[in-house]
């Protein structure tokens, strides 16, 4: 009988401009952990979100974002000062580790005009 590996429930990132905290630190490198209903439900409760619906995303990630650099714990209000790119490339990957689909592009080769799917590359992955 083989065994399953472990299910993953974290993961790594890294923003690709990073958030600067009230000291100056530039904070990149983070973990973000599966999302659950109760996530999903709290979010949709939160009072924040009921004036504001767009405001969701930042609650979302401020519960799944277990650490961001040296900070544990992550806040909506902390991550209101995220650039636009590294608030992008959270969602996507929110999305991405959430869904467990990879994010595949379809392209056409310039010269021979043959298709074929690339994934795509999140900004801030090597």
């Amino acid at each position: 009988m083989t065994k399953k590996p472990p299910l993953m429930t974290e993961y790594d990132f890294t923003l690709p401009k990073g958030l600067m905290d009230t000291k100056g630190r530039v904070h990149r490198q983070g973990k973000m952990r599966l999302a659950t209903a109760k996530d999903e439900i709290l979010v949709l409760q939160h009072p924040q979100v009921q004036e504001n619906p767009a405001y969701s995303v930042l609650i979302y990630l401020s519960q799944v974002i277990t650490r961001l650099g040296s900070l544990s714990t992550v806040t909506p209000q902390l991550l209101e000062d995220l650039t636009v790119v590294d608030l992008a490339y959270l969602r996507e990957f929110y999305n991405r580790i959430n869904q467990h689909k990879s994010t595949l592009i379809p392209v056409q080769c310039p010269h021979c005009s043959q298709a074929f799917k690339v994934e795509l590359a999140l900004s801030g992955e090597s």
